[in-house]
């Protein structure tokens, strides 16, 4: 039987000479197989142990196990180690077979805002300038909202005007027809003052190159005391000249809506012949744009505002029809293709 000190000495020999194999290992197949042959289940280093444990006094087994342990703890730890530094220098190989670190960088390609992105965007900066605020609501709106509460009751004829989508098995649901549902959740919800617009999609059936089943539109409404049409006239100009430009003029003509009275149809002066006529504007000048009114004293009873002492106007635009005139589209649909070489020709 050896020593404490003769196994001492035999441990930390066959440590050495394990450290000097693992350090010349040049692959993980030639690491792990020098590994078997010392740390392994019957590797040299184990055996020793094993040997030594069961030729020993009962007083020196526990100080021999000891010895054995702190040899294997070695050998793993180093193990670990070196398998480390050959998976980092593999790394670094396919790094630089791949890739010429000399090299500059390569910019990544960045995607485009979709026009009606840019325009929601800078509607909302403008009516922001006149102290309007965003307001949103959901997609799918009761028929209160959407109609009743906006003086349609069900045997309205403005009703027909919508191409209402409804909610199979729930016949008071619709997908919102326009986004003035969100101006009665505002009054519904706040008493006034109410200055607000509400950009979003909107769902009817109608679907032909000016017209899409899902459009976006952006309303604004502002209820307060002593509200006048000719204030709604000064928004509607503010508005015409900060996006279109400050030579354009609008138009009112006298329309119909079910929810203001009185109401008009806004026109603007051509934007692609400044007014002198061409084939766009069929000679006239004017573009038609979107529609307005002073609120009716009717939606007003609905969301329990007193009409003797509020007025208010409200007003309506299609984006994708901002966005037509702004950049010359000629086809709705272009907008709804998924084509990114469309969104890529318009600048955020």
């Amino acid at each position: 039987m050896a020593t404490l000190d003769e196994l001492k000495q035999q441990f930390a020999k066959l440590t050495s000479d394990y450290a000097n194999l693992i350090a010349t290992a040049t692959s993980e197949q030639e690491l792990r197989k020098v590994f078997a042959d010392y740390g392994g289940a019957q590797g040299l280093v184990r055996n020793l142990q094993k040997h030594a444990i069961k030729t020993a006094a009962p007083t020196e087994k526990r100080n021999v196990g000891q010895l054995g342990n702190a040899a294997i703890e070695t050998v793993e730890r180093e193990f670990s180690a070196r398998l480390s530094a050959l998976e980092e220098a593999a790394r670094r190989r396919d790094l630089e077979r791949s890739v010429d670190l000399t090299l500059p960088g390569v910019r990544r390609r960045l995607g485009h805002l979709h026009p009606i992105t840019l325009v929601r965007r800078e509607l909302v900066a403008i009516f922001a300038e006149l102290g309007f605020v965003v307001a949103v609501g959901p997609h799918v709106e009761t028929d209160f909202n959407n109609f009743a509460a906006l003086a349609m009751p069900k045997d309205h004829p403005a009703r027909d005007m919508q191409d209402t989508f409804y909610v199979e098995g729930a016949p008071d649901l619709v997908l919102r027809t326009h986004t003035s549902p969100v101006q009665i959740r505002e009054m519904l919800a706040h008493p006034p003052p109410v200055r607000i617009i509400a950009p979003g999609a909107c769902y009817r059936k109608d679907e032909d190159p000016t017209h899409s089943p899902m459009f976006h539109q952006i309303e604004g409404l502002c209820v307060d005391e002593g509200v006048t049409f000719a204030d709604l006239k000064g928004v509607l100009l503010h508005f015409v000249r900060r996006y279109f430009g400050e030579t354009h003029r609008i138009r009112l003509r006298p329309s119909f809506f079910p929810f203001t009275e009185p109401s008009a149809e806004v026109d603007i002066s051509c934007v692609f012949c400044e007014g002198k006529g061409c084939r766009t504007c069929k000679q006239s000048g004017w573009i038609e744009l979107g529609g307005a009114g002073m609120v009716d004293p009717e939606v007003f009873r609905h969301v329990n505002y007193d009409a003797e002492r509020y007025t208010g106007f409200a007003f309506g635009f299609g984006l994708e029809r901002m966005a037509m005139l702004r950049y010359g589209i000629d086809n709705i649909g272009r907008f709804f293709d998924g084509d990114v070489r469309f969104a890529a020709q318009f600048q955020s």
